[in-house]
Formats: structure tokens, sequence, C-alpha cells
């Protein structure tokens, strides 16, 4: 079966290697004489997988000894207000606003506190991020900052870690995790569905620091403390053993392709290559600021609706799937994950030449 080039936002492509390694686990688990799918989580040999995943997420991360790696249910969405319910219940907290994700964990947060949006690129179409401290000084009292990483409706990204004094430092990294170099310590916790760099859709990294448990509310449903999960190593309840496997081994990954500098040296060529494209282009022209733009989702447009479209139907035809932008927003998006190869983007850059050459709307 020829494969088609995936630029879906999520779930999106795995490695081969990897989809090989689950169907053969799929079967039998290392030696076990049963699946994945069938083995206790409370088995040695699941217990294995996920000690070897927190090892390389650990490394891959560059995590420190005083902080836990959780895997839980739920998505990004439960983690907006599951921060906010075991950290804010009551107080202060600071968010910025930069499409739709930020703005589900604002309204989320607000249950549970006060909230101080200082920045808010919503009036232009969410086409920015903030320059680091171009917000000011947190308000008094702030407890933690929260910010989405990469925003992957819009196309934007931050490509710094925001600083922050006398504040807890919260991220949502659940489409660009594992794609650039990144010191984890920094982080008091750190989240991120699995579905975009990490593995298939039905897991949650939780990266949380250690004097954060300790300081979350008690007086909540036992499966949504931080604390209690921490203390069970993730084994309250049944986790995602199938996703969690495949984690580990997208981990394993991409230490075997040279680990997470060397991911994040082919992502810039990729997304450099592809931006190069659009902004020659005749026709297709970049919906986002140049010093904010997403390595991971690359966003883009003909200019209109009926044009686009025209470009998603051929562009499927030609086996160049998901390339239609999100619901909310229209136009066009490439999503160039850890596992694109650089030879999906060049096929993509060859179909956009064609395309602009025999349709004659010039760009704007």
């Amino acid at each position: 079966m020829a494969r088609a080039f995936n630029f879906s936002a999520g779930p999106a492509l795995i490695p081969e290697p990897v989809i090989r390694e689950a169907q053969d686990a799929l079967w039998e688990l290392e030696g076990t004489g049963m699946g994945l799918l069938e083995i206790s989580h409370r088995s040695k040999a699941f217990e294995a997988v996920m000690d070897r995943a927190r090892d390389r997420l650990t490394r891959l991360l560059r995590l420190s000894p005083d902080q836990e790696i959780l895997f839980l249910h739920g998505g990004a969405r439960t983690q907006f207000f599951q921060v906010p319910m075991n950290l804010l219940r009551g107080a202060r907290a600071t968010y910025f606003d930069t499409g739709v994700w930020s703005a589900g964990a604002i309204e989320e947060a607000a249950r549970f506190g006060t909230v101080d949006v200082p920045f808010s690129s919503k009036s232009t179409g969410y086409d920015h991020v903030p320059r680091d401290g171009s917000w000011g000084e947190l308000p008094a009292g702030t407890r933690y900052l929260h910010y989405t990483a990469n925003n992957t409706v819009v196309g934007t990204e931050y490509d710094y870690v925001p600083t922050v004094k006398d504040a807890w430092l919260i991220a949502d990294a659940s489409s660009n995790i594992l794609s650039r170099d990144l010191d984890g310590s920094k982080f008091d916790l750190l989240y991120a569905g699995a579905q975009k760099n990490l593995g298939p859709a039905g897991v949650t990294l939780v990266v949380i620091r250690k004097t954060l448990l300790d300081a979350a509310d008690r007086d909540l449903p036992s499966m949504l403390r931080y604390d209690i999960h921490a203390a069970k190593k993730s084994l309250y309840n049944t986790p995602a053993t199938f996703a969690i496997y495949v984690v580990e081994r997208m981990c394993a990954w991409i230490e075997s392709q040279g680990g997470v500098a060397a991911i994040e040296d082919r992502n810039a060529r990729k997304s450099a290559r592809l931006y190069a494209a659009i902004d020659q282009s005749p026709l297709f022209q970049g919906k986002v600021r140049p010093d904010s733009r997403s390595r991971m989702n690359v966003t883009f447009t003909t200019g209109t609706p009926e044009l686009d479209a025209k470009f998603v139907a051929e562009a499927n035809i030609n086996g160049l799937l998901g390339l239609k932008g999100h619901s909310s927003v229209g136009g066009l998006r490439a999503s160039l994950y850890n596992a694109q190869p650089e030879e999906a983007v060049e096929v993509l850059v060859g179909f956009l030449a064609d395309f602009a050459a025999r349709n004659s709307v010039g760009k704007a």
C-alpha cells in the first residue's frame, strides 16, 4: 500500500518504524505471550514500558529530579481546568491569549480565580505572539503564568520561553513538544496531548514540579488530583496502555535520529523551505507575522475560499492530505510535526508552484 503524505494537524503522522513496532506489540509484547492491548497495566512488562518512557522523556526534555512525569487522560482540554482546579482556587493567574486553545484555557481558569490577560492578539486574528517581557510586570500575587507554546489553528509559535519572576511557569506544549531543544527544568508544569509529536490520541503528558504537588488543593475528586496520580505512578486507574507504549517508542525514535537538537534542525529546514515557497509565490500568502511563524503548523491561503477549496481537492487527488485549514479560520494549513519527512515538504512545494502556475489569481 502506498502511503499518502499526511499534513494533518492531529492525530498526526507517526514514523513507519514506530508503527511496525506497535504492530508487533499488538500481537505480543516483549516475549510475554500476550498482546499490548491485553496485558495488565500492573504487569512488570508494562511497568517497564512506563519506566522507559519516563527515562527517555527526562533525557529529551532535560528535566530535573524535582519534576514528576504523569500519564493522564482527557487531553489538553482537561488540563485547561485541572491546572487551575489544583493550583489556583481563588488566587490570581496570568494567561496570554494567542488563539482558540489559550482562549479555552482562560475561560476554564476564570471559574477558579482571577485571570489577568495582559496580552491578546485576537483583534488581529491571532497573527502573532508577544515578545518576551513585553507584557511588563505580572500583577502582585500572581500564582502562575500560563501560555500556549504553539497555536495549531492560526500557526503561531513562541520561539522562546517566557521569563517569569515570583510565579510558577506553566505551558501547554501539545503541538510543539520535543520539536525544538527546550530546557524543561524551567517549567513548574508542562502538559501536552500526545497526538501531535508524541504518539496517538488517548494520553496526556503532564510534567509537574514536586513542590506543586504539595501546594495543590486536596479538596478535589480523586481522579483530578495530581498528587494522587503521582503517588500511584500514573496507575491510580487503568492508563492508556497502547498510547503510552507508542510515546515510549516515539521517544526512542527521536533519540535514534540524533535527539531533539537534530530534530530541531530538520524542522527548521522543513518550515523554512515551505515558508520561502509561500513568500515567493505569485498566488499564496502566509497568514501570520514572520516573527511569530510556527515551525509545526504553516498556515496560508490563496486569498479566496473557492480557490483554497480547489487547492485542497487537487492536493487530495495527488496524495497530499490534511491541508484544509481549521474550520474556525479557513484557509490552508500544512502541519510539519517531527515525523514529517523532508521529502513530503519538497513534494508539497512542487505542488504549490504547479497550482499557482495553473491559476491566474495574483497575490494581493
